[in-house]
């Protein structure tokens, strides 16, 4: 059996579901196929907390389905604009648990991921599974990885393609 880190780039699978299919990324479907006749030595979802009471109810769902939750507060700036980004914390995870796994799945389509892709491939020998959504995932991204699965059909609740 393989053994599988999973890490999901939580508010950037929310935003390209919704812009692509005006739908919501099914994570038990994604969480049933991806560790299907694997060993989940970490999944972790990272978010932007906002202390709200449906994302609370979210948070505990993905906590009931398996994730370990990481969190980071909402950071509105005197500007106007927004700060909430997990791109580091990500990428030192996943070259934390590489080195213990043959399976990394990254869900997100974040074209700054290719780099630490092409990294954990190269020095960990791992196999690296990207989910996202197909037209709004990076080129770089989707070809970096040892696989591409796209996030739909199935993948997705509800979907009402644009």
């Amino acid at each position: 059996m393989k053994k599988v880190a999973i890490f999901v780039d939580v508010q950037n699978v929310y935003y390209t579901t919704k812009e692509a299919y005006r739908s919501n990324f099914d994570y038990n479907k994604f969480w049933a196929k991806v560790t299907e006749n694997r060993e989940v030595v970490e999944a972790f979802a990272y978010a932007i907390e906002k202390n709200d009471e449906k994302q609370r109810q979210f948070q505990n769902i993905l906590r009931a389905i398996g994730f370990d939750l990481r969190l980071k507060p909402f950071i509105k700036r005197n500007d106007g604009s927004a700060k909430g980004d997990w791109d580091v914390g990500i990428t030192l995870d996943v070259v934390e648990f590489a080195k213990e796994v043959d399976v990394v799945v990254l869900v997100t389509g974040d074209g700054d991921f290719d780099l630490l892709v092409n990294h954990v491939r190269k020095n960990y020998g791992v196999e690296v599974e990207i989910y996202g959504v197909r037209k709004l995932t990076a080129f770089s991204l989707i070809h970096s990885a040892t696989k591409f699965i796209p996030i739909e059909g199935d993948l997705l609740l509800n979907s009402k393609k644009l």
